[in-house]
């Protein structure tokens, strides 16, 4: 019978998603060493022996997560939430203080960003709820308290490290899960209107005196670059130094004269875009977008709702990932420190897409067993 699964399992291997993520992760990869090259010797050897140490960990654990029927991953959702929740309470009093944000659990020489891991978490907790939620008519305020209880809590947890492009992202995640299911017009007439109210108490009591600063300059770029505005106004010149084929590899100007400040992290895309130009560039995004297509394409041939779910949110987390740090980078929107998927330097980034990158291929796996989804599941929106 294991051996049965066993090669059930080879035959069903998705391919184009393993392909597509390998594709990506060579790239940032190859990118890295670019965007590390004035760096010291050993300093750029640490940098990229890491960012390879974290791939193979990260790769380990996708491995496992795709092997384990999600079935098994569903019982453990709220726990896996708790969990999360239990970490983010520890930030603020095991975390240390980094340029302002409390963000990283140290143990030891290990480090680790707990609000990484917490996405993962919240997917498989939103995707156990609706799993167990098969309502078919329209959803109310009352029908969305529960997953969006589930939402705020790390959201405020959050905010207060404070860590806005983290928390957007959770925010968003939710949207985009409950998004596709059937909400009342007027549920969501009443959403949007609450919002738009809220919006002016965020800004005076939520947001950080820089936070607020990096939306003032995003609205006028010209108004401090020097200061504030920095970034973004040099990773505009690095994409448009790029033209259409770039300067060629490791020859951008703008990282070799370190006009680009973390460049590894929060803004390798300039650096790629500076040695590969538009055709190159065009490339890697397209990369993305097949992604998030086939997150989606997985999701609507899932075989339960709590697969379908996973799919969606992980399809969710690499769309709104890549969206805010390209969004930032090219000028159409302000900076919120969000890293480029399986791209970007960093060990929680990193493990925590490659294990989201097994849940969505555990999904796909088994997605012929059994049946596909039934009315009043979650429904994909289409004509």
């Amino acid at each position: 019978m294991a051996l049965r699964d066993s090669f059930q399992a080879r035959d069903r291997f998705d391919w184009p998603l393993f392909i597509c993520a390998a594709l990506i992760a060579v790239i940032g990869i190859v990118n890295l060493y670019s965007a590390t090259s004035v760096a010291t010797s050993a300093a750029r050897s640490e940098l990229y022996l890491n960012q390879v140490y974290w791939f193979v960990a990260g790769g380990i654990l996708a491995v496992i997560v795709a092997s384990i029927d999600y079935r098994h991953i569903e019982r453990f959702g709220y726990v896996l939430y708790a969990v999360g929740i239990i970490l983010l309470v520890l930030v603020f009093i095991l975390g240390k203080d980094i340029r302002g944000s409390t963000r990283w659990i140290n143990i030891g020489a290990f480090a680790f960003q707990p609000s990484e891991f917490m996405k993962l978490f919240l997917i498989v907790a939103l995707a156990k709820y609706l799993h167990g939620d098969p309502k078919a008519e329209g959803r109310t305020l009352r029908d969305l308290l529960a997953p969006a209880t589930l939402t705020l809590l790390p959201v405020l947890l959050v905010l207060r490290q404070p860590d806005l492009g983290t928390a957007l992202i959770l925010s968003l995640i939710f949207v985009s899960i409950m998004g596709l299911t059937r909400i009342q017009w007027k549920t969501t007439l009443l959403i949007g209107l609450s919002l738009l109210v809220s919006m002016p108490l965020a800004w005076s009591y939520v947001l950080k005196d820089y936070q607020r600063t990096r939306i003032t300059t995003f609205l006028n770029p010209e108004e401090d670059i020097q200061g504030a505005g920095w970034h973004a106004h040099h990773a505009r010149i690095a994409i448009g130094n790029g033209g259409l084929f770039g300067q060629g590899y490791m020859k951008g100007t703008q990282n070799q004269y370190l006009f680009l400040p973390d460049q590894h992290t929060d803004f390798p895309f300039p650096v790629f875009a500076e040695d590969w130009g538009f055709v190159g560039s065009l490339v890697l995004i397209g990369l993305y977008a097949f992604l998030v297509l086939w997150a989606v394409r997985v999701a609507s041939q899932s075989r339960d709702r709590f697969g379908a779910v996973v799919a969606v949110g992980v399809g969710a987390l690499i769309f709104w990932h890549a969206f805010f740090n390209l969004g930032m980078v090219v000028g159409i929107l302000p900076v919120v420190g969000v890293t480029l998927p399986l791209f970007s330097y960093g060990g929680s980034s990193v493990i925590t897409i490659l294990v989201g990158m097994g849940l969505l291929m555990n999904v796909s796996l088994r997605r012929h067993a059994g049946t596909l989804l039934q009315p009043g599941g979650l429904r994909l929106r289409g004509p």
